[in-house]
Order: structure tokens, then sequence, then C-alpha cells
């Protein structure tokens, strides 16, 4: 169980990712803005949260993708680069990974939902769900 001035530094940290997801961040970027070293706030963070630092970022960036997927007219290829990514094959797999379907499936799937271009179907997503996603 972390102390609570641990847990202030993992907040830090986690609070950073948050903010810069969508730039390049290593785990020794993410311990420094937590004042503790890196392995130390991998673990850290583990524990506390119940995923790796990796684990959140990439959950930060795909739902983020999600998002401009659906409300955006961007490729692929941008998405891409707006939630963080330099590698579009690493992108792909990994909202393969979390999602279940590929970015481009996920966009035409949910488009054909919606009666509005680039607006989320909202007679399909459940309005708490909506909401968090939308994060309105």
């Amino acid at each position: 169980m972390a102390t609570n001035n641990k847990l202030k530094k993992v907040k830090a940290g986690r609070d950073h990712i948050a903010d810069n997801f969508y730039n390049a961040l290593s785990l020794s970027d993410m311990a420094q803005h937590a004042h503790i070293s890196p392995y130390h706030f991998l673990r850290v963070f583990k524990d506390t949260y119940g995923e790796t630092p990796n684990e959140f970022l990439i959950r930060l960036r795909v739902a983020h993708a999600k998002k401009l997927l659906i409300t955006e007219n961007h490729s692929v290829s941008e998405v891409c680069e707006h939630v963080g990514y330099s590698s579009l094959g690493s992108f792909s797999s990994l909202f393969l990974k979390q999602t279940g379907m590929a970015p481009t499936l996920y966009r035409r799937k949910l488009w054909a939902l919606s009666a509005e271009p680039f607006c989320f179907p909202a007679q399909a997503i459940p309005a708490c769900y909506a909401r968090h996603f939308l994060g309105k």
C-alpha cells in the first residue's frame, strides 16, 4: 500500500500522462514528474491504478482516437499522429487490441449508425457512455 506522499507523487505522474498523452512519453519522463525513479514509479503506479503507465497511456490515446474517428474527418494516419503515435502500424495494432476492430472499421460502423455526419449515433449509444466518451 502506497503512502499518502507516494500517492501524491504517482498522481502527479498520472496527471502528466493525461495532460500530455499526445506527445512522445517515456517511462523516465513520467517518473520525472512524479519525482521518483522510473522503476519505482512503474511499480507504485501499477499497485495504485491496476495498470502500468504505458497501459494507461495507450487507453487514453485509443479513447481520444475513437472520439476523433467519429467526430472529425481526419484520415486514420492523421488521427494516429494527433494521439501521439508516429507509426500507423503500431497505432492500428493497439487500436485493434483495445477495441476489437481496426480504426477504419470502427469509424465505418459508427458512422453507419448515425443520421448526421461526424456525430455519434445517439440512438445506439447509451447517454452515460456518450457523456463519458465525449467528456460532456
